[in-house]
């Protein structure tokens, strides 16, 4: 009980708005990671699945009841395509946010203590990528890694890892030169403690902070990557899985036609899940930053003033 009053703590000093921010992103994240799990359960079909029974599903027909989300230009549900979607999504975001956290983490670590001339390649390197726009970068190494490996989920994870690594760089290795000078730090140097352990003992529980605030964000802005990349053909190919950008950029045809459906539910399971993780990103700022959490006091009382 004590262990989950000191977890909670941070969450009942965050003021009342950071909450309802952090709860509803959570329940937005949460419907889609349920969509994700029990995908096979929830859609009627598979994504790319355009008959049953050798019956084939009508091309855009209306949503019906056998179809609560119409059907597509090639005869999909586009139910099922939404559903499958988000575990297409959610699996390139976590990958590409844990990719990018690992190596952006472990070099800015290394870059910040070791300093010199490793120092100031690393942060060229990383510079130079970072002066790039993120989906002209993603677009080219998307398109590099299409030819080597193919158009799917690990391609596109691996084109958002080079996209966001170098932002957890840059804060990991100021939070790292900036601590390397404190005078634990130099203290456990002068034991003679090595440098690989006051990198991941005394120096990594102090530059971790921050990044679960960037990891979210960079997944919501990971997201909106992605339906880009799909949307110009550099994704998740139809047959590795749904995409919603792969998707609006079918849909494109259809509305001038009145043909709604095959893009309205794509790009709003798009803007629903970047609302969600930004509310999430915005509720843990709040919650992980003490200058950000009021706390409360408790009033004083005549009697404890007289004391």
């Amino acid at each position: 009980m004590d262990l989950w009053k000191r977890l909670t703590a941070p969450i009942r000093q965050t003021s009342g708005l950071g909450r309802w921010v952090l709860l509803s992103g959570l329940i937005i994240v949460a419907v889609f990671v349920i969509f994700a799990v029990f995908a096979d359960i929830i859609a009627p079909y598979g994504f790319a699945q355009n008959s049953l029974d050798g019956v084939d599903f009508p091309q855009k027909g209306k949503p019906s009841g056998d179809h609560l989300m119409g059907t597509d230009g090639f005869g999909y549900d586009v139910w099922s395509r939404v559903v499958y979607g988000s575990r297409t999504a959610l699996m390139v975001i976590c990958l590409a946010v844990l990719g990018s956290l690992v190596v952006g983490l472990t070099l800015g670590l290394i870059s910040g203590y070791v300093g010199g001339w490793l120092d100031r390649i690393l942060v060229l390197i990383m510079d130079a990528l970072y002066a790039i726009p993120s989906l002209l970068l993603a677009i080219v190494v998307g398109f590099l890694l299409s030819e080597k490996i193919g158009a799917g989920v690990m391609s596109a994870a691996l084109a958002l890892t080079v996209v966001y690594m170098p932002q957890y760089f840059r804060v990991v290795r100021n939070s790292t030169v900036s601590a390397r000078e404190a005078t634990y730090v130099e203290a456990a140097r002068a034991m003679g403690a090595p440098g690989r352990t006051v990198i991941t003992r005394y120096l990594f529980g102090n530059v971790i902070q921050s990044v679960p605030v960037i990891g979210t964000l960079n997944a919501s802005d990971a997201l909106s990557t992605l339906a880009a990349l799909g949307f110009l053909g550099l994704g998740i190919q139809p047959s590795e899985g749904a995409d919603w950008g792969y998707d609006l950029s079918s849909a494109l045809e259809d509305a001038s036609s009145g043909i709604w459906w095959t893009g309205v539910y794509p790009g709003l399971a798009i803007v629903l899940l970047i609302v969600g993780l930004t509310l999430v990103g915005e509720g843990l700022n709040e919650t992980i930053n003490p200058t950000l959490r009021k706390r409360k006091l408790k009033p004083i009382t005549a009697k404890e003033t007289a004391k």
